[in-house]
């Protein structure tokens, strides 16, 4: 009822929790006041084009492997072809079943293709590439040998997973042949249909 008259408010004293904000209150002024304390123990204020940068997290599932004497391996399929990578730090040779990369694949596109994930990763020219391929044709085991390169160099350094993933090198593309169906000529192909 006392709050129904303003005289009576006036009368009554003050609660004692409000004393005490007000100690607070000029105890953090005194603190403000000295701008060293103040710079110590706040953190600097930015307006997000100064944040800090954030940490990439290394993934903890690695398709590759490191042997002993730290060889990079790493395992690549695409369609029927299997190809089983060695990476280790070099001069830059490249060889395919015993071949030259320049003798096994005759077309340069397929060379290319081979060399882009150890550019994404800038490792060309500095490690030796030695591939054993089987099955399939040239598309195949270029996509192949581009898969198991990208797992052994992701497993040789995991920093540069990144930029595998984001040129796509570290997905596997799981396309494979369409099987034929009875009663047609191919997977989708009819035989000719004549009415008359």
């Amino acid at each position: 009822m006392a709050s129904e008259h303003p005289e009576n408010a006036a009368e009554s004293p003050a609660p004692e929790t409000d004393g005490a904000a007000e100690l607070e209150v000029g105890a953090t002024a005194d603190a403000a006041e000295s701008p060293r304390e103040a710079d110590e123990s706040l953190p600097e204020l930015t307006l997000g084009g100064d944040a800090p940068a954030q940490e990439r997290v290394i993934p903890a599932l690695l398709r590759g492997k490191l042997d002993r004497a730290g060889t990079a391996i790493g395992t690549g399929r695409r369609k029927t072809s299997v190809a089983r990578v060695r990476l280790r730090p070099g001069t830059g040779e490249s060889n395919v079943n015993g071949k030259p990369l320049e003798e096994y694949f005759r077309v340069e596109r397929d060379r290319l293709l081979i060399e882009a994930p150890l550019k994404a990763a800038g490792q060309l020219g500095k490690v030796d590439v030695w591939v054993k391929v089987e099955g399939g044709g040239t598309t195949g085991q270029t996509g192949a040998i581009i898969l198991g390169i990208a797992r052994a160099l992701e497993a040789l350094n995991p920093e540069v997973h990144y930029a595998l993933s984001e040129g796509g090198f570290l997905t596997r593309d799981g396309r494979m042949v369409e099987r034929k169906k009875y009663g047609l000529k191919k997977a989708r192909k009819s035989f000719q249909f004549s009415k008359r």
